[in-house]
């Protein structure tokens, strides 16, 4: 019985199991259900996206066929060619009551002759199903708040369409930012990745014939390969988690000659953007000794490309509560809390959590026979694939479940920030102690 407020338990009473379920259960429940009643209107776009494969800053189809999808819902208002970018666009939900603003990305661009070999159809379709459910809720039960669905082109490469929404003012006053992305290894939100930075390297020497004078020319050639053995025998004393890649993409001209000209590029990655920094100046003294020995003059171009993503360990332990409180959870599962997974892969979503809290949830699609991961032709196709499908749903109901979380739990959002401030401190005091 209930007095004065409080509940009194009767002896025979206590260990009676609750009927009613948790509020957390009875908001998913109704996520769930609502995603579920999009599942045939979100497959056909999310075929479109894959069937029609555009490059980086390319994505006029997948911006127009997403921005006429948002336009169908009621409630959205649609910002199309956003920020100074033709592929680039935003819809906005309002409560039309002050409250957090809780954002989604969708990437839509494809990788070259591969088509959408890194899935970005289904990161799109995750976080279309989890704006629309998030907006949902809020409005059956009157939440107040705004959501912002961002459509972010130019992930792959090192355009970085996040970093120029960045650089434009749309992430001002976000609270949070959620994404996902697909592999064949890992479901989990706890997921940190590299910072990499690209390097194209010029030699410019002097043209000279290799048997009648070559002691009149400067062999731009011999600079270029200096430096890749001098990078090679660099890789004996960097860290496990550096990784530098090197290409020639100008090896000279014909062989009797001495070259004048040789180019090559340079990726490299590392665990943070201190550490890249770090890798960064090593890979420039190699760059230079082929200069100096050779005579040859250099030249290098440095395009810096994504931070290392930083996870934030209360908004991924809303994740993995949800994602656990779903039927028919599929493997691997979601590693204990605070276990982080590393993804050598790095992505502009790490320069937003940066700035604020983020989640780039790893999900694994049930994979091809020969277990191929992104970035190859088996797993273009099973990215197209209903299954695939099926876990993007899911994790766009995850999402949405945890965006609602930001926006109806007391307090949580501000767990949410001081956990955020927490880790940019950490990084600063490791990156000052030399640790990272």
């Amino acid at each position: 019985m209930e007095v004065d407020g409080f509940v009194f338990v009767n002896g025979n009473e206590q260990g009676r199991k609750n009927d009613t379920p948790p509020v957390s259960d009875r908001i998913l429940s109704e996520v769930d259900a609502f995603v579920e009643r999009l599942r045939d209107t979100l497959w056909p776009l999310n075929r479109f996206l894959h069937e029609n494969p555009e490059l980086a800053f390319e994505e006029y189809k997948a911006h127009d066929a997403l921005t006429k999808f948002m336009r169908s819902q009621e409630g959205w208002k649609i910002t199309p060619s956003a920020y100074g970018m033709d592929t680039a666009w935003v819809a906005t939900y309002e409560s039309g009551r002050t409250g957090p603003v809780v954002s989604f990305n969708a990437e839509m661009d494809a990788l070259p002759n591969l088509g959408h070999a890194c899935g970005h159809n289904l990161i799109a379709t995750a976080a279309v199903a989890a704006s629309l459910a998030t907006a949902e809720i809020m409005k059956r039960h009157n939440l107040p708040g705004k959501i912002l669905l961002f459509g972010t082109p130019g992930e792959e490469g090192t355009g970085g369409g996040k970093i120029r929404l960045l650089e434009a003012g749309a992430y001002r006053n976000v609270d949070i930012s959620l994404i996902s992305h697909p592999g064949i290894l890992n479901n989990s939100p706890f997921v940190r990745t590299t910072a990499f930075a690209r390097l194209e390297i010029e030699y410019f020497g002097h043209a000279a014939h290799a048997a009648n004078s070559p002691w009149l020319g400067i062999n731009a050639l011999d600079a270029l390969v200096i430096a890749y053995n001098a990078i090679s025998t660099l890789r004996q004393q960097t860290m496990p988690s550096d990784v530098i890649g090197i290409s020639i993409t100008n090896g000279g001209a014909a062989p009797n000659i001495i070259h004048a000209y040789a180019a090559g590029v340079v990726v490299i990655r590392a665990a943070s953007s201190h550490r890249l920094k770090q890798l960064q100046e090593k890979v420039q003294s190699c760059i230079r000794a082929g200069a100096v020995a050779t005579g040859a003059r250099e030249g290098i171009k440095v395009i810096q490309g994504y931070a290392d993503h930083v996870p934030n360990r209360v908004l991924a332990r809303s994740y993995a509560k949800y994602w656990n409180l779903l039927p028919d959870i599929p493997g691997p599962s979601i590693p204990p809390e605070g276990q982080v997974t590393w993804v050598k892969a790095s992505t502009d979503q790490g320069n937003i959590s940066y700035v604020l809290p983020s989640v780039n949830a790893s999900f694994a699609i049930p994979p091809g026979p020969n277990r191929g991961q992104p970035h190859s032709p088996e797993f273009e196709k099973i990215s197209g694939s209903k299954n695939a499908f099926d876990r993007a749903l899911r994790v766009g109901k995850v999402l949405a479940g945890t965006a609602l979380d930001v926006l109806r739990k007391p307090g949580f959002l501000d767990d949410v920030k001081s956990q955020w401030r927490r880790d940019m401190e950490e990084i600063e005091s490791q990156t000052a102690a030399g640790l990272i």
